[in-house]
């Protein structure tokens, strides 16, 4: 049965792999947006209905939720998710949307340190206080982590993957991987509604096998060599990033350390039927980003 989906973060690393999905499916979908671009025109020539809206506006998500039976909210790493929940989750409630595949992540828990972290923990309760049917997807480091420019200029630059990570491990998701499942849990939500998954890769690594895989797929040494916190603070800085972010990648460095992130797959193959990839595989995928 053909149905109709919202996907906001439809331009983003996974909402426009879900897009995909669902249009393949046959559904039909509303990619909401924050503005009008190259990325978006390209989701309306696939099929694709674009709405441009903010998720801090009650108005837009009102009219971004009518007429659609389903719904994946993702936000970024940015003040105002508990604002925009609660906004999202009223908006839902009227539509009477029947599943919201909520974005959380893996670091989400109430006694948590990064305001981020916590931020998801406590959108998750409004989701369930509300009354809307919803899963919570809570992944660990996406594999794209390794291409962002805080990571890939070091590893581009000086064969060296610098990250306070410590002896850590986690098992890398893939955008495309992770949208695989949410278009299924989308389209067949009855037995994972009121559920939280953690998302990971298929195989645990730490950040010396990470740089040992990517060695043998690129033919060029790469290696780990861990950083400390105040330079990663300082590394951050230089990118421009906002004091919310760098305050986020800093405390999530340190639940990296003590073992939060860590686990591999246990539900995307099972709900899917495919594995996630591999940190080799993401990598020979996205090749030719990995340049001396």
């Amino acid at each position: 049965m053909q149905r109709k989906f919202l996907i906001t973060g439809a331009t983003g690393k996974t909402g426009s792999h879900i897009v995909h999905n669902l249009l393949a499916a046959g559904h039909a979908v509303r990619a909401m947006v924050r503005k009008e671009d190259a990325r978006s025109t390209a989701l309306r020539e696939a099929g694709a209905e674009i709405v441009v809206g903010d998720l801090l506006n009650h108005d837009d998500l009102i009219r971004a939720t009518t007429g659609v039976t389903g719904a994946y909210l993702c936000y970024p790493v940015s003040p105002g998710f508990i604002q925009g929940t609660a906004y999202f989750a009223d908006a839902a409630r009227r539509a009477g949307l029947e599943v919201v595949v909520e974005m959380s992540q893996i670091s989400a828990r109430e006694n948590a340190k990064s305001h981020a972290a916590r931020d998801h923990w406590i959108a998750e309760r409004v989701l369930d206080w509300s009354g809307v049917p919803t899963v919570h997807i809570r992944p660990t480091f996406f594999a794209e982590w390794l291409t962002f420019p805080w990571v890939l200029d070091t590893i581009n630059r000086d064969g060296k993957i610098t990250l306070p990570y410590g002896a850590g491990r986690h098992a890398p998701i893939a955008a495309v991987d992770q949208a695989r499942f949410i278009a299924k849990v989308l389209a067949e939500p009855a037995q994972h509604v009121g559920k939280a998954y953690e998302l990971c890769g298929s195989v645990e690594l730490d950040h010396h096998g990470i740089a040992e895989a990517m060695s043998e797929v690129i033919g060029r040494k790469i290696v780990y060599r861990p950083s400390t916190l105040d330079e990663y603070r300082e590394h951050l800085r230089q990118y421009g990033l906002s004091e919310f972010m760098i305050q986020h990648f800093i405390e999530v460095a340190v639940d990296y350390q003590n073992g939060v992130f860590a686990g591999a797959d246990t539900v995307i193959e099972p709900v899917t039927g495919v594995a996630p990839q591999t940190v080799a595989e993401y990598v020979r995928a996205h090749r030719a980003k990995f340049q001396a």
